[in-house]
C-alpha cells in the first residue's frame, strides 16, 4: 500500500471515529445541507505582455492543448461563430490534477477585443465565465471569474463532502494556465529560434494514478454509511 493510500485510510478512520461524536455528527450535518454543487471561483493572473497578445492566445481556442496542455486534453472548435468570434461553439476535455476529466461546451456570448470575452457553458460542467484583460504598464492583469454547476456524476456526488478538495484542483488549472501562458509569450517575443529554444515547455498533465481516488470513495461510503446509519437510530 503506498503513502497516499495510507493517508486516505487513516483520515476514513478518523473521520469514522469523529463521527460517534454526537454533537460533531450534528454540525456535520447543519453544515452538509448547505452545501451543493455549485462553485464560484475568481482567479487573478498577472503577466508581462501587451492586452493584445493576451486576448488572442486565450482566444485562439485550438492553440490551448498547445500552450496549456496540463488541462486542456481535446480542443474542438464546433462553431467559429461571427467575425468577432461572437457565438463561437467549442467542445472541450479538460482535467486538473484529480484523476479524472470533464467533457463540457461553451459558446461565447460577448467578445469585446482586447478587453475580455464572456462564455457559457453546457456538459459536465454548466454556468458562465467571464475574462476581463486590463494593461498595468509592462504587465496585463487578468481575472477569469467562473460561476459553475458540476454535473458529471461523480463530481455532483462527492461535491458537498470534497469541495474544498475541488476547489483546490480548479486552483491547481489555474496556476498551470498563469504559468503556461507566461511561458507562452515568452515564446511569440523570443527574438531568435535560439532563444525560443531556451523557453521551457509548458506543463504537462498529471499522471495521478485513481487509486487514492478509489480509496477515497470507499471512505466516503464508509463515512455516509455512519453518518446516515446513525441519523436513522434517532
Amino acid at each position: 500500500m503506498n503513502q497516499a493510500v495510507q493517508k486516505v485510510a487513516s483520515l476514513a478512520a478518523l473521520a469514522t471515529l469523529w463521527l460517534t461524536d454526537v454533537d460533531k455528527r450534528k454540525s456535520l450535518q447543519k453544515t452538509l445541507s448547505k452545501l451543493g454543487n455549485s462553485y464560484h471561483f475568481v482567479s487573478h493572473w498577472r503577466v508581462k505582455g501587451t492586452v493584445k497578445e493576451v486576448y488572442e492566445t486565450l482566444f485562439e481556442d485550438g492553440a490551448l492543448t498547445r500552450w496549456w496542455p496540463s488541462v486542456y486534453l481535446k480542443v474542438r472548435i464546433l462553431d467559429p461563430g461571427d467575425a468577432k468570434g461572437l457565438g463561437k461553439i467549442v467542445s472541450l476535455n479538460t482535467k486538473g490534477w484529480l484523476p479524472y476529466t470533464l467533457n463540457w461546451k461553451f459558446r461565447v456570448t460577448e467578445a469585446i477585443k482586447p478587453s475580455g470575452f464572456s462564455l457559457e457553458a453546457w456538459g459536465d460542467l454548466t454556468g458562465t465565465g467571464v475574462w476581463s484583460i486590463k494593461q498595468n504598464g509592462q504587465f496585463v492583469d487578468i481575472t477569469f471569474d467562473l460561476k459553475a454547476v458540476a454535473e458529471k456524476p461523480l463530481v455532483k456526488m462527492l461535491s458537498f463532502l470534497f469541495k474544498p478538495v475541488l476547489a483546490a484542483n480548479h486552483k491547481w488549472a489555474m496556476d498551470k494556465g498563469e504559468e503556461s501562458l507566461k511561458l507562452e509569450l515568452m515564446r511569440r517575443n523570443a527574438k531568435s529560434d535560439k532563444e525560443r529554444k531556451r523557453i521551457p515547455p509548458p506543463p504537462k498533465p498529471t499522471t495521478t494514478s485513481p487509486i487514492p481516488l478509489i480509496v477515497g470513495l470507499i471512505a466516503v461510503f464508509v463515512i455516509l454509511s455512519k453518518l446516515f446509519g446513525c441519523c436513522k437510530k434517532k
